[in-house]
């Protein structure tokens, strides 16, 4: 997205990254493409690789933007001070005391060095000033546009891919099948809400959309019960949204989750636990609930929220329309283009450079 807004708004753009990474989002017709790996954890011939590119690619940019803890710290390493660095930070501290004293360490090394620190939720821009960042603002993470949906064709689009009855009740979970989105804390709200694990006439169906680590562990769960459906990576996902009569996050860590902002575009109800940027996205069309106590007692909360809803259709039907309001009030890609070209011309008001403008 900002590889395409930059480029038409006449800019300079090089992505350093994968080459996997680059054909898939196609990104070699906005950019020049510089292949570069990164990874998830240290590994010294592969980082000093990296340091070595990115000194290379920072010599001739006006601007660097780093996308993430990792990639920041290592143009922290290999840029020189008076290369422009504007870092976003995507994730929370992982779980385990080792990850998270290495988290703690790039953190505070990038709050020394970025001339700018965008940070996706508010939990994270805390954890930037108390890591001694001096410039830190909220970055702007927009869902792609969507039409909004026919509700009566999604509904049955959706009951049709999980092999439901037309008049079944769903409750719909998008995203990434990995520990962050709380995916056990889902089927234990299911629990809850269907005591037998096996939904009849009026029982409940959960269905989960997306592929990840967890796939596995998940489908061994739905193979022993009748009320729990995988679809696996979709691409009709605003369709899902819209027909389910309820949407679900029981994350326990968000930034600020697109495809709640895809809810809110197609006025699903969404309950969803207040965690990161949960309730910067929702304001006030979501019913939020704490994630405090153990996983089951935030299932309960969860479980609590949703059989409201699905006993009172006048409270969905409030929320379907705080939604709408809402979804009008979220930002575009082209404010995301706009809020990154401002952050760029902040910090090179601080690092003038001699030649042609970029990005």
């Amino acid at each position: 997205m900002l590889a395409a807004g930059l480029a038409a708004g006449g800019h300079r753009v090089v992505v350093a990254c994968p080459s996997e990474v680059a054909a898939r989002f196609d990104l070699g017709q906005h950019a020049q493409i510089v292949p570069l790996t990164v990874g998830a954890s240290a590994h010294p011939v592969r980082d000093a690789r990296a340091v070595r590119v990115l000194r290379a690619v920072g010599a001739t940019a006006d601007v660097v933007h780093a996308h993430g803890l990792r990639a920041g710290a290592l143009c922290s390493v290999a840029l020189r001070r008076s290369d422009p660095l504007v870092v976003t930070t995507h994730n929370a501290p992982p779980d385990g005391r080792a990850d998270r004293l290495v988290y703690t360490g790039m953190e505070r090394l990038v709050a020394a060095r970025s001339d700018l620190l965008l940070a996706v939720s508010p939990d994270l821009a805390v954890r930037a000033r108390t890591a001694g960042a001096a410039a830190v603002d909220l970055a702007v993470v927009p869902a792609p546009a969507a039409a909004r949906r026919n509700p009566a064709a999604a509904r049955q689009q959706l009951r049709a891919a999980a092999g439901l009855e037309p008049d079944a009740t769903v409750v719909l979970v998008v995203g990434r099948l990995a520990p962050q989105k709380g995916l056990a804390r889902a089927v234990a709200m299911l629990d809850h809400l269907n005591r037998s694990g096996s939904a009849g006439p009026a029982g409940v169906h959960l269905v989960v959309a997306g592929e990840g680590p967890e796939e596995e562990q998940l489908g061994t769960a739905a193979r022993g019960r009748a009320d729990l459906h995988l679809l696996g990576h979709r691409t009709d996902v605003p369709d899902l949204l819209a027909g389910a009569d309820v949407v679900l996050s029981a994350a326990r860590w968000e930034g600020q989750p697109v495809w709640l902002q895809e809810a809110l575009l197609q006025r699903a109800p969404v309950v969803a636990t207040d965690v990161g940027g949960t309730a910067l996205v929702v304001g006030g069309a979501a019913v939020l609930v704490p994630d405090q106590g153990g996983d089951d007692q935030v299932a309960a909360g969860l479980a609590d929220a949703v059989r409201g809803l699905l006993e009172h259709p006048a409270e969905r039907t409030i929320l379907r329309g705080r939604a709408a309001v809402r979804a009008a009030e979220l930002p575009t890609e082209a404010d995301a283009v706009a809020a990154a070209v401002a952050a760029y011309e902040r910090v090179l008001a601080d690092h003038p450079r001699p030649g042609p403008a970029g990005a």
